[in-house]
């Protein structure tokens, strides 16, 4: 194995963030080794999606270290826009450019950050719109398409930039139901292919059936973490044991649903993570 294998993916090491007086990460220690899928959820507000955001610094850590392969994230020399490269992140909402073509949204950070000519962008595109079932779509607009497919573009995106870490923030939380089995049909496909991820999710049958470990998260914390046949079928915490318990219960469905956003501004009352 080499060194660069011998490392973790990502390492998270004593991490707290804080907007102003809440604080929402109380002192996270969290491994991803390569090729691993890591499931990250909890309950709304019990600071998921700021965990995934500080892992490549759009959240700027209150303190704590992170490593990105070998690459210390919360050094302040660090150059973050060289290693943000090598990390794809999928938000919530798809963030496509509407006034470009679907190709066009895949092909400009391409062709401006990594500095590849048209044919090759156009190719790597053209593949990685196969790849999650869009290859009809690469003349489309974003407003053409469904929620679903926006977000499987949205994933093609990320994936033309050869990411190395692929960090999804609650994927299908802004779709209709019948159209979230594609998406997390090409995420799974993302893992068998080791791709290595981090995912915010409120699907507990995709964590159950994609994650190698699934971390349960509450109250700024990880209260406890292991494979999911031990944290989703057998959870050690009373914490986890309500949480699993009201999530799966049909009379909370629509719960499952609802987005974990960031405070704009964090006053706004619910840390959102």
């Amino acid at each position: 194995m080499s060194n660069d294998q011998a490392r973790p993916a990502v390492r998270i090491s004593d991490l707290h963030k804080s907007f102003g007086s809440l604080e929402v990460l109380r002192g996270i220690d969290v491994e991803v080794g390569h090729g691993e899928v890591v499931c990250v959820i909890g309950p709304s507000g019990s600071g998921k999606s700021t965990l995934l955001r500080c892992v490549n610094l759009l959240e700027q850590p209150t303190s704590g270290r992170i490593w990105v392969g070998d690459v210390e994230m919360t050094d302040p020399d660090v150059e973050i826009d060289t290693v943000r490269r090598g990390i794809g992140m999928v938000f919530q909402s798809f963030n496509l450019f509407p006034h470009l073509t679907v190709l066009d949204n895949l092909t400009i950070a391409q062709r401006r950050v990594l500095r590849r000519g048209r044919a090759e962008a156009e190719r790597i595109a053209r593949g990685n719109l196969a790849r999650v079932g869009l290859t009809d779509k690469a003349d489309a607009f974003p407003a053409q398409l469904s929620g679903g497919q926006q977000q499987r573009a949205a994933i093609a995106r990320s994936l033309s930039m050869d990411p190395e870490l692929m960090l999804f923030d609650e994927p299908t939380s802004a779709l209709d139901p019948e159209l979230v089995g594609d998406v997390l049909t090409v995420m799974r496909k993302l893992a068998e292919d080791g791709m290595t991820m981090m995912v915010v999710t409120h699907e507990m049958a995709f964590a159950r059936e994609v994650a190698d470990r699934v971390v349960f998260m509450d109250g700024g914390v990880v209260v406890e973490q292991g494979p999911p046949q031990e944290v989703l079928g057998a959870p050690r915490h009373e914490r986890t044991r309500a949480f699993l318990a009201r999530v799966l219960d049909p009379t909370h469905v629509a719960e499952l649903g609802r987005p974990d956003r960031a405070p704009e501004p964090p006053s706004a009352g619910d840390d959102g993570r």
